[in-house]
Order: C-alpha cells, then sequence, then structure tokens
C-alpha cells in the first residue's frame, strides 16, 4: 500500500516558511534546518511530514493544492488571529473560510 510520506514545498527560505509551518502546526522543526531545506515532523502519528525546499524561482500565481486547517473549537477569528500573529497574513473570506497566506504567499484555508 503506498501512502504519502510527506510533503514538499518549494519555498526562497526554507527555514522561515518551515519556522511558520511548525508553529501553526505544532509540528517539530528539525534542528538541522537551513534556508535551503528544513523538516518538519507532523505532530501526533500518521500525518505526513512537510519538506520545504529552495528553488530559484518565486511564487507566480495561486496555489493548485493547500492545506484546509480547522480551527480548534471552531473559533475561526481566535485562529486568524493566533495564525497571524505568527506571520500569516489575510488574503480573504467566502462562504465561512478565511483565506490566509504563510510568510511567503502560500495560501491556505482555516475552517470550523
Amino acid at each position: 500500500m503506498t501512502y504519502v510520506k510527506s510533503i514538499t514545498i518549494d519555498c526562497q527560505d526554507a527555514l522561515v516558511v518551515a519556522r511558520f509551518w511548525a508553529q501553526a502546526l505544532g509540528g517539530e522543526l528539525d534542528e538541522d534546518g537551513t534556508p535551503d531545506k528544513a523538516f518538519v515532523e507532523a505532530p501526533g502519528w500518521g500525518g505526513p511530514n512537510l519538506w520545504f525546499q529552495r528553488v530559484p524561482e518565486p511564487k507566480v500565481g495561486k496555489l493548485r493544492m493547500h492545506f484546509d486547517l480547522r480551527a480548534p473549537g471552531g473559533d475561526i477569528p481566535a485562529e486568524v488571529e493566533r495564525l497571524k500573529a505568527l506571520g500569516a497574513t489575510f488574503a480573504w473570506e467566502a462562504g465561512g473560510i478565511t483565506v490566509l497566506r504563510d510568510p511567503e504567499g502560500n495560501e491556505f484555508c482555516v475552517e470550523e
């Protein structure tokens, strides 16, 4: 049986983006992370790990795949504020879902 071992995210500074996602998800940032490559171990058991790698080209459009985060207790405003304090920025709201961007502009959703 095949399973997802990790999700790889291209970025300009792997350590900055990995640090954000480690804090956002409660994962553990590998101590050997650098601006070229960084690894975040998924919290709990069974989730895919996150791998971040530096690429030469910048992000140029909307992502075709993104994370959907569930706000703890359904409190979307509180979770949005927590994520913004970690470095996320507001993008837009639609249909009860808030879309944010990580420190390099990668979109993700926060929902109940």
